[in-house]
C-alpha cells in the first residue's frame, strides 16, 4: 500500500475550501443522494458489481451503510462535508461514525470509506472492483 501526504492528497483530489453548493431541500425523512453516491452507483452499475444502498446492517441501532455489495460482507460509506466542516468532521459526528463503523466490523464487515472526490476521480470504483475480485 503507498501512502501520501495531505499536500500530495489535496493536489491530487482538490482540497482547500470551496464554497459549499446549496443543498437541495427535502421532505422529512427523505434522503438526499449526494453527487458522490449517485456517481458510485452508476459506476456500480457499469461494472456489473451488484450493490444495495442504504443498506440497514443493524437492526437494534437502525444503521445503514450508503453501500453493500451483494454477495460480499463489504459497507462501502461516501463520506461527504470533509472539507466544509460536515458532520462526519465535527466531535459528535466523528465519535458517532467510529462508533458505526467499529460495530460494522465487529459483525463481520469490512468497511471502507471514500470521499466525493475520490469517487469522482475513480478510484474508490478501482478498489473496490479489486476487493470484489479478490475475495472471489
Amino acid at each position: 500500500m503507498t501512502s501520501m501526504s495531505l499536500a500530495e492528497y489535496k493536489k491530487l483530489y482538490g482540497g482547500g475550501r470551496k464554497t459549499a453548493t446549496k443543498r437541495p431541500k427535502k421532505a422529512k425523512g427523505e434522503k438526499i443522494v449526494s453527487e458522490g453516491e449517485s456517481t458510485l452507483s452508476i459506476q456500480l452499475k457499469a461494472l456489473k458489481i451488484g450493490f444495495e444502498q442504504e443498506f440497514k446492517f443493524h437492526s437494534k441501532r437502525k444503521w445503514s451503510a450508503d453501500f453493500h455489495i451483494i454477495g460480499k460482507k463489504i459497507l462501502v460509506e461516501v463520506e461527504g462535508g470533509i472539507w466544509s466542516g460536515g458532520r462526519h468532521t465535527r466531535g459528535k459526528g466523528y465519535i458517532g461514525d467510529m462508533e458505526k463503523y467499529n460495530s460494522a466490523t465487529m459483525m463481520g464487515y469490512q468497511v471502507i470509506r471514500f470521499s466525493t472526490e475520490q469517487v469522482k476521480s475513480g478510484l474508490a470504483i478501482q478498489q473496490i472492483e479489486k476487493m470484489v475480485g479478490d475475495r472471489g
